[in-house]
């Protein structure tokens, strides 16, 4: 069991300064700063053991876990204008969620749209496929083909998906990617509430690729039994303000 604590401050020049960073494991103290080191040279307190490989290597599995924490809000009118975000890499917003998709490797381009598009079928139920493509200039589109009076359906690009198929493309697209905290804000903007209720479904687990969760007839399957996330599975967070929460 580990806990990382972390109080800052700032000086005249308005720079972060540390002011208290500790690391326990099982209770037990590795480090405390301010230490006489930090005394004889406060611009020491400029930056974190965190952050400082050549002193961490003690508490790696600490600096790993946060590497691994993603933020994603999604904004739907980002992700059909990447040009937006030129330069970005990793946008939480979607700025460049298309070259993300087209960064990965070609099978997981092949297998991971269609199990999105089993999953998008919940808020879009005449979704049959889901793709990844490039237009003539070599720029990466997701399309889907949808089902309807002609026998071969109609392809439609993700300038045609609507904010919530987008929002809901995405959000999948993140569970998918890592096995790390993934922070969403408020994703259910958008949406229908009849879709909200799947998401925490969909996300379950810590790896719900190979769990498999993106199944349609999963997530309906089990909806019967489903109660919804537990009181005891909420973390509420509070920010502290002069010593008091």
């Amino acid at each position: 069991m580990w806990s990382y604590e972390l109080r800052f401050s700032q000086d005249n020049l308005r720079r972060p300064i540390i002011k208290s960073e500790a690391v326990l494991r099982d209770g037990e103290e590795l480090f405390r700063r301010p230490d006489e080191d930090d005394q004889r040279d406060p611009e020491r307190l400029t930056q974190t053991y965190l952050e400082q490989v050549n002193v961490n290597r003690a508490f790696r599995q600490v600096v790993e876990f946060f590497e691994s924490v993603r933020y994603l809000h999604i904004v739907p009118q980002l992700v059909p204008e990447p040009d937006r975000s030129v330069g970005r890499r990793n946008d939480p917003f979607g700025g460049d969620f298309l070259e993300q998709v087209a960064r990965t490797p070609k099978r997981t381009q092949a297998s991971r749209p269609r199990r999105i598009a089993d999953g998008l079928r919940v808020a879009v139920p005449q979704l049959q496929e889901l793709e990844l493509w490039r237009d003539e200039r070599g720029t990466p589109h997701l399309r889907g083909r949808y089902e309807h009076w002609r026998l071969r359906g109609a392809w439609q690009s993700e300038r045609e998906l609507s904010d919530g198929a987008l929002r809901l493309l995405g959000l999948l697209w993140a569970v998918l990617d890592g096995t790390g905290p993934l922070p969403l804000e408020e994703p259910e903007l958008s949406l229908h509430p009849e879709v909200v209720r799947y998401i925490p479904r969909c996300s379950h687990g810590s790896n719900a690729e190979a769990a498999g969760n993106f199944s349609l007839a999963r997530m309906r399957r089990n909806s019967s039994r489903d109660e919804g996330i537990g009181l005891d599975e909420v973390l509420l967070l509070f920010r502290r303000l002069k010593g008091r929460m």
